[in-house]
């Protein structure tokens, strides 16, 4: 079995499906699975509704090959917007996919409400890049005197949780946190530290001299950033919402407004150990096992999914159809 990640990579800092991605590549390279041109793969991982016109191609040229769909969203609770684009995730996954792959197990509830129905699937979580998101060097608890909260995100989507950090930034006690927030923002801080995107070996160093990660996205489906901190050894104060607290486990606690954000800052604190001995484990390598057990499962059924030309056209036209609007906004 040879795979090939259909997927357009970004080197430095980006999405969490992108670094996600890159690690799950890395993997599969070290253990001679992976296969860099998708024409001589025998194993199609996709994602979502990227790469489509190479994707649609591929399937018509070689029927035989197996296609697998990573999906997360909906995209439609993520962007308050965009329906259309789910619903095209989810034929792509009934006349394209032999089997589909969801982040979180929210992630799924939340699609088959919205009318997935292909009845091959699995849940897997992401993982980082442990070589570069682990606990080696990890600072001590307070270590700069106060306790530090750090929250993270490349997106500057409001959803991903700014009303919350304004908040915070208008209302810690600055003379017991320090808060650090790394990414893009699309607000600007009074009293929290802010610092532009980093890459990724530089992000980790950040999230090792801190204490306590905080994250309110909304609708988040598997946050890789969550993740990322999770595996530095931060215990988590999270918004109840989307896959966090089936991330976080017993390694952190989650709040359902604005002002108790504080309040579940202040307990963690208080029980730090507690939190930090609890913090589940998120390994690439133990991911990629899942991934690979699943792509052989697939790879050894009989039939490969068949598509005829009309079901073809049909998902071509709805996504450059997407796609166009995509452009035009």
């Amino acid at each position: 079995m040879k795979i090939n990640i259909l997927f357009e990579f970004k080197d430095g800092p980006w999405g969490g499906g992108n670094q996600f991605l890159k690690a799950l590549r890395d993997e599969f390279r070290k253990r001679g699975v992976y296969e860099e041109e998708p024409e001589s793969a025998n194993s199609i991982l996709f994602n979502s509704h990227h790469s489509l016109g190479k994707l649609l191609n591929l399937k018509l040229k070689y029927p035989q090959k197996k296609f697998i769909h990573r999906i997360d969203g909906p995209v439609f609770l993520i962007r308050n917007r965009d329906l259309a684009i789910d619903k095209l995730i989810f034929k792509l996954s009934e006349n394209i996919a032999d089997f589909s792959i969801f982040q979180s197990k929210w992630s799924l509830d939340k699609c088959q409400a919205l009318g997935f129905k292909n009845e091959l699937f699995n849940v897997i979580y992401n993982a980082p890049d442990n070589s570069i998101f682990n606990t080696d060097n990890k600072g001590s608890f307070k270590s700069s005197g106060k306790i530090r909260i750090i929250a993270t995100s490349w997106s500057g989507n409001l959803n991903k949780g700014f009303d919350v950090y304004e908040y915070l930034d208008e209302n810690l006690d600055f003379e017991k946190y320090e808060f650090i927030f790394i990414g893009n923002s699309p607000i600007k801080f009074k009293n929290a530290k802010y610092i532009p995107p980093l890459p990724s070996n530089e992000l980790a160093i950040e999230l090792k001299k801190a204490d306590i990660y905080i994250t309110a996205s909304k609708n988040d489906p598997c946050s890789n950033s969550l993740i990322e901190a999770l595996s530095c050894g931060l215990p988590a104060v999270v918004f109840n919402d989307g896959g966090h607290p089936e991330l976080i486990q017993k390694g952190g606690e989650v709040f359902n407004t604005k002002e108790e954000s504080v309040e579940k800052i202040e307990v963690v604190s208080n029980n730090y150990n507690h939190y930090a001995h609890h913090i589940p484990q998120y390994k690439i390598n133990i991911i990629a096992d899942k991934y690979i057990a699943t792509l052989s499962d697939v790879y050894t059924a009989p039939n490969s999914k068949k598509i005829n030309i009309l079901k073809y056209s049909y998902l071509l036209v709805q996504s450059y159809s997407i796609k166009l609007k995509s452009i035009l906004k």
